[in-house]
């Protein structure tokens, strides 16, 4: 049986006493950055740095598009397997071991001679920073004071987005000057020190759930969800839309994922709560950072490529023009920070819908003429739009479900986001490509706004036919444990009947 009491999984005092940085918001604030950091940027730099990476690993296109889109996918899955793994094995255990098990797959990927071996280190480097989501993020938000849950905001924004933005800049210099396997021992070396910090800083606990059954539901159609459809958009790089290569595994893995949430709906003990966050206000949230989380990947993977093969730009070139989007997610971080524990969470969140949506109308405009000028405008939008539509998105969840249930609650929230996100972006690239770049880009484009802005109003229909009210998260009973932050009514209870 999975516990559900507020108390499940707090450190224990014996192993409390024998971690010197215990119970340290600093070092765990390090320790969760370090966790996901190093992937997070990796996502995000790959990209410019593909055609080094090909000629060295003597890769095919379609050999270099599958490990990441396998990658991505053991990152979802990673996820959920951790919130499984948790009920069973203390944190700090799956925390050390997942942070060593990424150094590994560095080490793996940066010394790879051909390309089976450096596809099997990055996607080991996804599975554990999945892993590490759910090992790190849950303990930073909920064991410290209330006082410490506005920065934790803030550092949850920066860890996600904060660092793929930052991942194209450094793509673009290691695209242009070369160096992709220091690169991936710099990384290495961060996850290090994470293991380090983790080692001295990690509270030991006991396993809410030692003798939990596992999941034989759950595990297996995520497993699908994730692995089918990323294959088959990766086919892309080789085939085209009529092939089943493309359509088979991408419809399997759709109906495995709904398999998947309505088995967890209906499940007396899920291991993922669907049914608390199928309420007005987390259901809002989760659409909305999967809209935005979409919309942006798409944008700046259509940007990329555009810049790279249509205005020939250099990688160094394309990474600095996009680099203001660090700007945008920055200024939505402190933003986040300071209208968390106020009832303007839910406006902010749409807020990063709408500045995607603009980042995208701006884009619109771009040629090879002025694509210098109107990408960094471009790229501040869609920065801004990232940090404030998805983190927010994710604490509205987090915070409609009991605190001891936000792990799986962050698991759920980012399978969901990263299956839209990893899903949308080649499929509307492939489109662009085969158009040709001079209108396919722009064709991609409208299609990427037109989604954006259906998405934002059928998100504020929800909202206002929800009834929601804009209120402040009670965060005090949500961090004792003693009841949920939010308490959002029904999904469409406005069309019911009394």
């Amino acid at each position: 049986m999975r516990s559900s009491s507020p108390r499940s999984g707090f450190p224990s005092p014996r192993l409390f006493s024998r971690v010197p940085l215990a119970g340290r918001y600093p070092a765990a604030v390090a320790l969760s950055l370090l966790a996901l950091s190093p992937y997070l940027i990796l996502t995000t730099a790959t990209t410019l740095m593909k055609p080094q990476i090909t000629r060295e690993i003597g890769a095919t296109p379609f050999e270099l598009q599958l490990t990441s889109g396998m990658s991505n996918a053991a990152y979802a899955f990673g996820a959920v397997a951790a919130a499984d793994l948790v009920q069973r094995v203390a944190r700090r255990h799956l925390y050390l071991l997942c942070e060593t098990g990424f150094v590994v797959s560095s080490v793996l990927a940066l010394s790879a001679p051909g390309i089976g071996l450096f596809a099997t280190g990055v996607v080991l480097q996804g599975l554990c920073t999945g892993m590490l989501l759910v090992c790190a993020l849950p303990p930073l938000v909920t064991g410290h004071p209330i006082g410490r849950l506005r920065t934790t905001a803030a550092v949850v924004s920066l860890g996600l987005f904060g660092m793929v933005a930052f991942g194209p800049l450094v793509g673009g210099l290691v695209g242009s000057l070369g160096g992709w396997r220091p690169l991936f021992a710099g990384l290495a070396t961060l996850a290090a020190i994470g293991l380090t910090v983790g080692a001295l800083a990690f509270e030991g606990n006991e396993p809410p759930a030692p003798r939990a059954k596992f999941d034989w539901l759950a595990i297996p159609l995520a497993l699908g969800t994730t692995t089918l459809p990323f294959f088959g958009v990766a086919w892309l790089t080789r085939g085209s839309f009529s092939d089943p290569e493309f359509s088979v595994p991408v419809v399997c893995g759709l109906v495995c994922g709904v398999f998947l949430v309505g088995g967890q709906y209906k499940k007396a003990e899920p291991l993922m709560p669907v049914r608390p966050i199928s309420n007005t206000l987390p259901v809002v949230g989760t659409l909305n950072a999967m809209l935005v989380g979409a919309s942006f990947t798409t944008l700046l993977e259509l940007t990329e490529a555009y810049l790279t093969k249509e205005a020939h730009y250099t990688p160094l070139r394309v990474g600095t023009l996009v680099t203001p989007q660090i700007a945008g997610v920055f200024v939505a971080a402190v933003l986040f920070r300071r209208l968390m524990a106020t009832r303007w969470t839910p406006y902010l969140a749409l807020s990063g819908t709408l500045s995607v949506s603009i980042g995208a109308a701006v884009l619109l405009a771009v040629s090879t003429k002025n694509a210098s000028a109107i990408v960094p405008v471009a790229a501040l939008f869609l920065g801004f739009g990232a940090g404030a539509g998805v983190t927010p998105g994710l604490f509205l969840a987090g915070f409609s479900v009991p605190s001891a249930q936000i792990g799986p609650t962050f698991a759920l929230v980012e399978l969901l986001r990263s299956e839209a996100a990893f899903l949308i972006g080649p499929v509307l690239l492939h489109l662009a490509l085969t158009t040709g770049l001079a209108e396919g880009f722009h064709l991609a484009v409208v299609i990427t706004l037109t989604v954006t802005v259906v998405g934002v109003l059928l998100l504020i229909v929800l909202y206002l036919l929800g009834g929601a009210r804009p209120q402040p998260p009670d965060l005090e009973s949500w961090l004792s444990g003693r009841s949920t932050a939010y308490h959002s009514p029904a999904l469409l209870a406005g069309l019911r009947k009394p």
